[in-house]
This record gives structure tokens, C-alpha cells and sequence, in this order.
């Protein structure tokens, strides 16, 4: 009796198969890391709201938006015996950052009892304290690392106080000093150059004997006491966050370390490494002593290829999240116009703004 041949498919079957297979894996991976992306960004955008929300909620208890970060102030470079300060940035104790002056406002009130903004960061008691890894200052999308880091010296090495490294909690997330930055020069030098004019380059020399306010134009800044009555350019025109990857360089929740440095991770022709203030602070540009090889003032939106240090950088493709001054967060561009963005940062220029 003859056999039966069993129903099969041919090689040839087979092979449109798994190419047809292949064609749709290739369609739908775009799609699978676009909705990912997308989820990546909304944990992002929902990070820096909570942060917004946090600094009305300070400002409605302190008539004031928390510090950049809180130094000992002095206007000769002299501190009290035991206060420890940098002798060439004046930054000194206890160093604390904006963004652990909110941690009560963030649902972080353990952390926050655990700690006195009156005492250094570095104290040996708050060790862990300041190690500790909190999402809401996380990026989901930002590489380079979310875990503690420790501090680094000018020539790149761990910062030693006492004896001890200082390891600090990172953060993905920064506060805005405006147009301007004062991060190394504002210490024991004693003049700094502004720009009165961003549109036609045209600077000032001002006396700064350690006060920040002199040259800063944004809302955060070392010892700053913003109000909402100050930032007459209206607060939904201000930026006051934005997004900083680690991919770029650490930042940190915690504060500012007298004898710190910020470090680029990656070499590009305009960065290298900045003052401690930068571990909490970046700025938009232009900035008095800040110029391109060919002696331009620098203008840096979130991403621009300067890569900075003390810019915005982010690692959502196209551009970036900010958070506003009424706790509004948009996403900017990475092509926004320049002088947009520089009249973006400041608090009181009187600008006049284009949508963005």
C-alpha cells in the first residue's frame, strides 16, 4: 500500500518565513524603543514637576526660593576658625545645594531630619546621609552611572577631608544661574565681567568682594534669596531646572565641597573641568569671561556641542526637559535659538520673548 508524504514546508517556505519575521521584528523594535523613550521621558517630565512644585512650596513657607547652595558668606575671603573654605572660590561651609534644601517638600522628610543644614556636608555623621540614592533626582533616560560618586580635587582625584573621601548622592538634575556664571572667579578675585548687553557683546567690569549677586542673573546662586516678586521677566519665561546626564559629568543632590571640582567625562574642543559650584549649578551663557576659540561669547542651550560642564545636557533625542519658575516643564529643542535661551535663563533683563 503506498505511502502517504506528510504535509511540509519546503526550504524555500521556510526562508520567507524568517524573512518575513525579520521585516516585522525590524518594524516593530523602532516602535518598542520610541513607546520606551516615551515612558523614559514622562518619568523625567514628572521628576522635575514634583521638583517645581517642591520650590513653590518653599517659597510659600520661606518668602524665598532656597539657596543655590548655602556658603558662609564673607567679602574678604575670612571665616570664623573651623569654618572650612576654598581659598581662591570662597565657597565655604556647610555647602548645602537647592536641591537638599527641598527634600521636606519631596517627600523626603526622613532624610531630611536626618541632617543639619547649620553643619557641614562632609561632617563624618552624615556620611551615609548624603550617599543616599533618591529616584526623584534620577533621569531614566541619563547614562554614566546612577550610584553615589565620590567627589574629586582639581587634579581629578577624590577630595580628602579628614582623612575620608566625600561621597555624595547624584543627581540628574540642575539649577540655573542664569546668562552668567561665577563659579572660580567669584572668591579672592575681586572684579568680574558682565555683559550689560547679550545682543551687541558689551560687558562691564564689576567689584564682586564674594558677592555672587553681582554677577548672577538667573534665580539660583550661591547664598542667592530669590523672590517671586524679583523675576519681573515673569515666572512661565524663567528657567530655573534642567537635566544634566552623568554621561557628561557628576552632579549631585547634596551640595557644594570647598575644594571640589566638576570633571568632563569626555573630551570636546570647549570643555574641561569647573569649580565646585558647577556640582549644583550650570548656566546659559553668555558669560563675561567665557569665550569660543575664535573669542566669541558662548551661548549654550541644553546640548550644545560646547558640552560644558556647567550647561544643560540631556539624553532624550531632540532636546531636553526644563522646569520653569511656575512649575511648568517643557521640552526645548537642542536647536533652540541661542539668544531665546540665553533670554530664558535671566530673571529681570526685560526682554522680550518669541514662543518657544
Amino acid at each position: 500500500m503506498p505511502t502517504k508524504n506528510k504535509a511540509g514546508f519546503t526550504l524555500i517556505e521556510l526562508l520567507v518565513v524568517i524573512a518575513i519575521i525579520g521585516v516585522l521584528i525590524s518594524l516593530l523594535l523602532p516602535a518598542v524603543q520610541a513607546a520606551r523613550e516615551a515612558a523614559r521621558r514622562m518619568s523625567c517630565t514628572n521628576n522635575l514637576k514634583q521638583m517645581g512644585v517642591a520650590l513653590q512650596n518653599f517659597h510659600a513657607t520661606h518668602n524665598r526660593f532656597p539657596a543655590g547652595y548655602i556658603s558662609h558668606p564673607t567679602n574678604d575671603g575670612t571665616v570664623p576658625s573651623g569654618v572650612r573654605i576654598d581659598p581662591t572660590t570662597w565657597d565655604a561651609a556647610p555647602g548645602w545645594g537647592w536641591a537638599a534644601q527641598l527634600l521636606p517638600y519631596l517627600e523626603q522628610g526622613n532624610v531630611a531630619q536626618s541632617i543639619d543644614q547649620a553643619e557641614p556636608i562632609w561632617a563624618p555623621e552624615y556620611a551615609d546621609t548624603i550617599a543616599t540614592r533618591l529616584p526623584v533626582f534620577l533621569c531614566p533616560s541619563a547614562t554614566g552611572g546612577t550610584e553615589p560618586f565620590a567627589v574629586q580635587d582639581e587634579p581629578g582625584d577624590p577630595l580628602m577631608i579628614a582623612g575620608s573621601e566625600i561621597v555624595v548622592g547624584r543627581s540628574h538634575y540642575v539649577a540655573s544661574h542664569g546668562q552668567e556664571s561665577c563659579w572660580g572667579e567669584c572668591g579672592a578675585t575681586t572684579t568680574g565681567e558682565i555683559f550689560t548687553d547679550i545682543y551687541n557683546s558689551i560687558t562691564q567690569v564689576v567689584q564682586i568682594d564674594g558677592d555672587v549677586s553681582r554677577v548672577a542673573d538667573g534665580p539660583f546662586y550661591r547664598n542667592s534669596r530669590t523672590r517671586m516678586r524679583d523675576i519681573t521677566d515673569g515666572t512661565s519665561n524663567t528657567i530655573f531646572l534642567g537635566e544634566h546626564s552623568s554621561a557628561l559629568s557628576e552632579k549631585t543632590w547634596v551640595g557644594v565641597i570647598p575644594g571640589a571640582f566638576t570633571h568632563p567625562n569626555f573630551a570636546s574642543p570647549e570643555n574641561g573641568s569647573d569649580a565646585a559650584a558647577t556640582l549644583t549649578l550650570v548656566h546659559a551663557g553668555p558669560s563675561g569671561g567665557e569665550l569660543d576659540i575664535l573669542g566669541v561669547p558662548i551661548i549654550h542651550p541644553i546640548n550644545f556641542p560646547t558640552f560644558h560642564v556647567g550647561q544643560m545636557v540631556s539624553e532624550h533625542p531632540g532636546g531636553g526637559n526644563i522646569g520653569l519658575g511656575d512649575s511648568s516643564v517643557r521640552f526645548v529643542s537642542e536647536d533652540i535659538n541661542l539668544i531665546l535661551f540665553a533670554e530664558l535663563s535671566s530673571i529681570a533683563e526685560g526682554e522680550l520673548l518669541e514662543e518657544f
